[in-house]
């Protein structure tokens, strides 16, 4: 006798098997659509990415889709709620927009001219973030063949945003301006990745942001430095020393306040990230680097992943030019960044950084700090019911055991966290070898079918054990 578990998961494989080639026809006919949100001439496009999904969703059955403009470009909303007063409510987001691409960059074939080649899928737009959205569409039809249902387990929204590859500038304020309608349990991200196609992974988190430009201003012009230097004090020479007294001797940060709040890694998860098969020379490779470095007693995913950091992006100051000219230059600057994990407040380190600042500049040099606009870390415990409903369902489409990660990067989900107040999940199957913002970027075609087995595993999972959580 078959164990239920196996039918459930033969019944949506072979729904997935029988109707394959159209979802893989509508995904290309999506991905022949520019939709390159950073420029002005690709605008029209954009609207037509978000009008096709639109479209797409009510064909697919949601009740809702409709389009979301925004003072740039627009996103796209829809809802099917499942029709049980029980049920959690689950958000997904992603996003329509893509990077610029173009033949003469280095693609084999035309970046919008979506071409089969060895059981992969090559577009702009095919792991970030098309394809990874549009499994989600075969995903909940699959889950309604395989359970008998006329409507998702969950009560399910999509939120596919049409500016992430600009910044997301207006998402923010659209969330907030769109809360009540966007209100979640959950949020399940699909704008992420595997380790790799032999070990599926969930993100458990992603840093936030904070970054900043410091000028120092000294004379009113540049001066004769064999007239005054050593006299007056060198703005190039201070800035020098700013940076200097960034980190300690053990690469922490050594701005005082800089890490009040940081959650810190607990054992376990410090055990699970030992456990993925990292070649760190590899790695490095990768980075066209020649060495690890970085906060001491910590290894380098963890410093990746989950220790705080400064960086120097950028220094200048004085005379660059061909020669000598001998200066006391009236002004250098820095530009710095800093990568924020959980429990830490970007306003926080704002201040610490200022403050911190005004301590290492010298009597007559004039300090001018700018910091843009932060993005806040996010990080959903290992133990969260919706998390393991993520393992689970990837765990029965992978057939083999799920670990963990988080990202280093940053981006929109921690608005989604903290307007919404839900914790935020990751469910992607994107590999590093999938090209994202390169040329030739691609899909696997069996891991983007395990995504949309993954995805109709997901929303029955949910429904069983949300009602069960403490």
């Amino acid at each position: 006798m078959s164990h239920p578990v196996d039918n459930a998961v033969s019944a949506v494989r072979t729904y997935i098997e029988q109707h394959r080639a159209a979802f893989l026809d509508d995904l290309v006919d999506w991905l022949r659509i520019p939709s390159v949100s950073a420029q002005p001439d690709h605008a029209p496009d954009v609207r037509r990415s978000a009008d096709w999904l639109a479209a797409k969703l009510k064909e697919t059955g949601f009740p809702t889709a409709e389009v979301w403009p925004t003072p740039g470009a627009p996103a796209v909303f829809a809802e099917w709620p499942s029709g049980d007063p029980r049920a959690p409510t689950v958000l997904v987001y992603g996003h329509h927009d893509v990077q610029p691409a173009a033949r003469e960059d280095g693609w084999d074939s035309e970046p919008f001219e979506p071409v089969f080649r060895e059981n992969r899928l090559y577009a702009r737009g095919a792991a970030d973030d098309k394809g990874q959205v549009f499994f989600h569409t075969l995903g909940v039809r699959a889950h309604l063949a395989a359970t008998g249902r006329t409507a998702p387990a969950v009560n399910l929204k999509l939120l596919i945003e049409g500016e992430e590859e600009s910044g997301s500038p207006h998402f923010r304020a659209l969330v907030e301006e769109r809360a009540e309608r966007l209100t979640a349990d959950a949020v399940i991200v699909s704008d992420t990745g595997m380790w790799s196609e032999d070990t599926p992974t969930v993100c458990t988190g992603m840093r936030g942001l904070a970054e900043c430009e410091i000028r120092l201003h000294g004379p009113d012009q540049d001066i004769h430095s064999g007239s005054f230097g050593g006299a007056v004090p060198n703005p190039a020479t201070a800035v020098a020393r700013l940076v200097a007294a960034l980190h300690d001797e053990h690469a922490r940060v050594a701005i005082p306040g800089f890490y009040d709040g940081v959650i810190e890694l607990t054992d376990r998860e410090r055990e699970l990230f030992a456990e993925l098969p990292f070649d760190e020379p590899q790695w490095l490779r990768t980075a066209k680097s020649y060495a690890a470095h970085g906060e001491a007693g910590h290894t380098t995913l963890e410093r990746v992943w989950a220790r705080p950091t400064a960086e120097v992006n950028g220094i200048g100051g004085g005379y660059q030019g061909p020669g000598s000219k001998t200066i006391i230059p009236s002004s250098a600057m820095v530009k710095l960044s800093f990568r924020l994990v959980a429990g830490q407040d970007p306003d926080h380190v704002e201040k610490a950084v200022r403050a911190w600042a005004a301590e290492q500049v010298p009597p007559g040099i004039r300090c001018e700090i700018a910091f843009g606009s932060a993005t806040r870390p996010c990080l959903t415990p290992l133990d969260h019911p919706a998390l393991r409903s993520v393992v689970r369902a990837m765990g029965r489409a992978f057939e083999t055991p799920v670990r963990f990660t988080r990202e280093g990067g940053s981006g929109p989900a921690a608005d989604l966290q903290e307007v919404l107040g839900a914790p935020v999940l990751f469910l992607g199957i994107s590999v590093p070898s999938d090209g994202w913002h390169a040329p030739d970027e691609k899909v696997e075609l069996d891991l983007l079918l395990k995504g949309v087995e993954t995805s109709a595993h997901l929303w029955g999972d949910l429904a069983e054990y949300w009602r069960h959580a403490p």
